[in-house]
């Protein structure tokens, strides 16, 4: 069985989707899947196994430039002469509605109308799948993966799961060392850096920090000088961040994709939210989270809703040295 996966972005929502593969593999053995997502995160797919091929696009591009509609309609229907039997889109959006189609398959599955924000997408797939718009986001992508290739995932499925985010990278690193993760799509999601310092300053374990811009790397230049426990990390590729995630013994952050990456690594973790909704993720005996008091609206979420700074830092401190101290 020949199935391919549509999930375009962004980091953490691909995550959150890869976890379904170890499930379809063991239902299908045999079945080969590739995936399409956009070139900027193609990274976050590498080197799993049971991904048999990356099929990158750059749809991000024809915003900027509208002659890369014609590059990108061609490669879309290159990929199509791979003749699936099955392509899923788990985005629920237009564009991947379109993308979806141009590709072709015999059954094309994704999110039912009322699933989705984008309702006009659903008119794309054969197969539909309902689940609630504001349900967890791990078990929504899971449900439109493997509902459509008969594969039932319970959520103790999900809580055992294996590790599934892997890196052939080989960074220098700190034989025990804690992560940050201080940046975000937005700047309301974004955890204040001075309560970071105190973290550290609490924690006393060496602590590097990741960045993605330039003002992500000026923020943290300037906790380096602010506490003699943070360092600051070369910016890498995907792959290597996955590497770094992967041998931390602590990852602290906001509700963004390197943080969730330690969720797909099985590593300790602690996320941050304000303005978005918990139940993005799952909480496991070592994946924790601290959420505002601010209610989210699933279905408009407010950019302007600072409240993540209200957040005291000797929350996130006692945590972390509860899941630290065996």
């Amino acid at each position: 069985m020949k199935i391919c996966i549509v999930k375009l972005s962004a980091m953490g929502d691909i995550i959150h989707a890869m976890v379904a593969l170890q499930f379809i593999k063991k239902a299908h053995p045999d079945a080969r899947i590739d995936w399409v997502v956009e070139s900027a995160f193609a990274g976050v797919l590498e080197n799993n196994p049971h991904i048999d091929t990356i099929l990158p696009v750059n749809l991000k591009a024809i915003k900027k430039q509208k002659s890369k509609i014609v590059q990108q309609y061609k490669l879309l229907k290159k990929y199509g002469q791979n003749n699936y039997d099955i392509l899923i889109d788990a985005q629920g959006l237009l564009k991947s509605g379109i993308v979806s189609k141009l590709i072709g398959a015999k059954m094309i599955a994704g999110f039912d109308k009322d699933s989705i924000r984008e309702g006009i997408a659903s008119y794309f797939y054969d197969k539909k799948i309902s689940i609630a718009y504001d349900a967890n986001t791990i078990d929504r992508n899971v449900k439109v993966l493997c509902e459509p290739l008969d594969v039932s995932v319970t959520s103790e499925d999900i809580l055992n799961k294996e590790p599934f985010l892997f890196s052939k990278s080989n960074v220098e690193l700190p034989e025990y060392f804690h992560l940050f993760v201080i940046g975000s799509t937005w700047e309301s999601r974004n955890y204040p850096k001075e309560k970071f310092i105190k973290i550290a300053e609490a924690l006393k374990v060496e602590t590097l920090v990741v960045w993605g811009s330039e003002q992500e790397k000026q923020k943290a230049l300037w906790m380096q000088k602010q506490s003699r426990f943070i360092k600051i990390l070369d910016r890498g590729s995907l792959d290597a961040l996955k590497y770094v995630v992967s041998k931390a013994s602590l990852v602290i952050g906001n509700d963004t994709g390197p943080t969730h990456m330690a969720w797909g690594c099985n590593v300790p973790s602690i996320t941050i939210f304000g303005p978005t909704p918990l139940n993005r993720i799952y909480l496991t005996p070592i994946n924790k989270a601290l959420k505002s008091k601010s209610e989210v609206n699933h279905y408009k979420l407010n950019k302007n809703d600072f409240s993540i700074a209200t957040i005291a830092p000797e929350k996130i401190i006692n945590l972390a040295k509860t899941l630290t101290s065996s």
